[in-house]
């Protein structure tokens, strides 16, 4: 068959389809991309806010008129939390959040069969983590893996927790291994993934945590680049920072959840931190590593927020220093408590996202002059309007004008910042 996949959503959503993706190499299937005709089209959905679930639904009816006789099949967190709204768009396979590649198996039967199935399970009642193989069809530089699944911090904006279960760990020994298989492969760095990664090992038997799954992946694969994907702040404690800067192979890069700067705000959304715990988590990485990069999300206008609770928020950002933001105006999903809270008007919302997104861009700019002068260890990726393009530890973007450079770390003495880039020269 030809099969073209459509991706929403998350990094463990793109992760799973690529898992999905290699599995359907594997089995002989030609894959084709998602404007294109097909005999099959899968389209793996997110359902963070209302916005995401209409994309869904707009993925699937183009997949239809493309092909009006193709089969097409839906799985994902919204596929999980509303399979009753996704029927109604007559889905030959509709699926969830979990079983990958049983999906493509159904794929495959609904084809020769034609009988439309529904195989949704019930997401909390998940125990088991599902292997799925890491790495992607593009040319190797950078691979995700999946070490952890599910979450229960039930924040009170969050449909994802009932979309994913519960905690779900890859265990130890198989993350060992799958590091070192892409080690082989000829990958340069791996990004730890997962819905929420700061919980890995809690369901495992062995008790071991993320700063000892880290310590050991580094030390297992040490010509690979180890990059962590969205931390909790409390993960981030004087022993995880005492012990993680010791790996030299590991970005100093840390994405930490903030949402909101505000105490009053983050109670209301039923984060597990204040304001104090989160600025805590910051000082212990700039004590212990050298000029991180400390990076976040920010929800701006989460219902009930004053004016005087944004001014704080934004305050608090500034002091923070975040190396790079990423600035979200509050979106309603149906569903949650936050869904029923009193609603900040819309105007308000994208005013306050635009003041703190002017604040970010300045912090961000701040970052990258602070970087002209030094030497990084630089991973190209590829080429852009001639220049090689490649990322730093840090994960700042940074351009050579030397050719050839793809998948090779090189050293690079930054020259100057041009907008959000960094421009250098090989040492």
């Amino acid at each position: 068959m030809k099969i073209a996949l459509y991706t929403l959503g998350c990094k463990v959503n793109q992760y799973e389809s690529q898992a999905m993706e290699q599995e359907l190499c594997r089995r002989g299937h030609e894959l084709v991309p998602f404007e294109s005709w097909a005999d099959a089209y899968i389209i793996n959905t997110c359902t963070v806010t209302a916005v995401s679930d209409k994309k869904s639904r707009n993925a699937i009816r183009r997949a239809r008129r493309r092909n009006p006789q193709a089969v097409i099949g839906v799985c994902g967190c919204y596929a999980q939390v509303a399979p009753e709204q996704l029927q109604a768009l007559e889905i030959d396979v509709l699926s969830g959040s979990g079983g990958r590649m049983a999906f493509v198996q159904l794929l495959e039967e609904e084809f020769e069969k034609r009988r439309p199935v529904v195989a949704v399970d019930n997401a909390m009642e998940r125990r088991v983590f599902e292997r799925l193989p890491a790495g992607g069809l593009a040319e190797r530089t950078r691979a995700m893996l999946k070490i952890e699944d599910g979450c229960v911090n039930f924040c009170s904006y969050c449909i994802i927790p009932y979309a994913r279960g519960r905690v779900r760990s890859l265990p130890l020994e198989d993350a060992l291994a799958e590091g070192r298989r892409l080690a082989e492969e000829g990958y340069r760095e791996i990004v730890l993934t997962g819905i929420e990664i700061s919980s890995w090992g809690r369901d495992l038997a062995s008790k071991e945590t993320l700063t000892d799954l880290v310590e050991q992946l580094c030390r297992a694969v040490p010509g690979v680049r180890i990059r962590l994907g969205s931390l909790e702040p409390r993960t981030v404690t004087e022993e995880f920072c005492a012990r993680l800067a010791k790996l030299d192979n590991l970005c100093p890069q840390f994405h930490l959840s903030l949402q909101s700067g505000c105490d009053t705000v983050l109670k209301r959304m039923n984060r597990m931190y204040d304001t104090a715990r989160y600025a805590r988590s910051v000082a212990l990485l700039r004590t212990c590593f050298d000029r991180p990069a400390i990076t976040t999300d920010l929800i701006a206008g989460f219902p009930e927020e004053t004016e005087e609770e944004f001014a704080q928020t934004l305050s608090f950002i500034e002091r923070c220093a975040f190396a790079e933001m990423h600035v979200f105006p509050y979106s309603i999903r149906p569903g949650t408590p936050a869904a029923d809270m009193k609603q900040v008007e819309k105007y308000i919302k994208e005013e306050r996202a635009h003041r703190a997104a002017a604040v970010a861009r300045r912090m961000q700019e701040a970052y990258l002059d602070g970087c002209v002068g030094q030497c990084y260890a630089v991973l190209f990726e590829g080429e852009r309007k001639g220049l090689s393009v490649g990322h730093a530890p840090n994960y700042a973007e940074v351009c050579a004008e030397e050719k050839g450079l793809h998948n090779q770390v090189r050293s690079v003495r930054i020259t100057q910042r041009k907008g959000l880039q960094l421009l250098g020269e090989l040492v």
